[in-house]
């Protein structure tokens, strides 16, 4: 069997005295599709910021790529990661939020170059024309000059796609790429990631979209209460689940 490119054992995260997380187990395989559902509060955004670094983990242990995320192994004992080590981690993992978090000032080309330029140090023209080629792969190379207020909100996602395409991630994460839509532009967005699933992508994606989550996904696993309930194909998931609280929670989405 393929070592998980992400492995979580026991995770738990706390704001304040609100446990968000009480003790998540999860695998994702290089190549693996995985979709996450389940209510809104269940913890799943904040264990997708967990995988991302951009919260750290109570207890438990979470490793993306064989490292222990937010602490380096030194001399026996477990250092805290410095800035630096965030920057380099994140920069190997693109991840997509519900909003699209693009520079307004900026085109197309120049939102998907900057993070090329700035963080991984790539001239100017070579980014440029890396970031041509990411808006061509999102099916926007005809967009390229146009500024973020002058595209549609499945366009302005598309574009964030391409950005973190754009810095060659082994992992990618999506964080309900398509709630802030309006409906007529969900399957823009989604058929850009069903081909990023072809092409060998691993993707960790939480989603409502269930309908993309059975087609597209390898594993579906189900959080409610910060723990996950269940987890493994999606016709297990959706059509076979024995958890009361899982088929309670699809015949009210589905």
């Amino acid at each position: 069997m393929t070592t998980p490119l992400v492995r979580a054992s026991g995770v738990t995260k706390s704001f304040g005295h609100n446990q968000v997380l009480h003790g998540v187990d999860f695998e994702v395989r290089p190549g693996e599709v995985s979709c996450i559902i389940g209510p809104s509060g269940s913890g799943k955004s904040t264990f997708l910021r967990c995988i991302n670094a951009l919260e750290t983990v109570d207890g438990g242990s979470l490793e993306v790529a064989g490292q222990q995320v937010g602490y380096n192994l030194e001399g026996g004992s477990y250092r805290p990661w410095r800035d630096r080590d965030f920057a380099k981690f994140r920069s190997g993992i693109g991840m997509v939020f519900q909003r699209f978090n693009l520079y307004g000032h900026l085109n197309a080309t120049e939102n998907v170059a900057t993070s090329l330029i700035n963080v991984a140090k790539m001239d100017k023209a070579a980014a440029i024309r890396r970031a041509g080629e990411e808006l061509d792969r999102v099916g926007l190379a005809a967009h390229a000059d146009k500024r973020p207020h002058q595209l549609s909100g499945g366009q302005q996602q598309r574009v964030a796609i391409a950005r973190a395409l754009a810095m060659d991630p082994a992992l990618m994460l999506f964080d309900e790429p398509t709630s802030a839509l309006d409906p007529e532009l969900v399957d823009e967005v989604l058929e850009s990631m069903k081909a990023l699933a072809l092409g060998g992508m691993t993707m960790v994606v939480v989603t409502h979209e269930i309908g993309f989550a059975r087609e597209v996904a390898d594993t579906l696993s189900f959080f409610d209460g910060g723990v996950i309930i269940e987890s493994g194909s999606p016709d297990q998931v959706l059509s076979q689940t024995e958890s009361s609280r899982t088929r309670a929670f699809l015949d009210k989405v589905l």
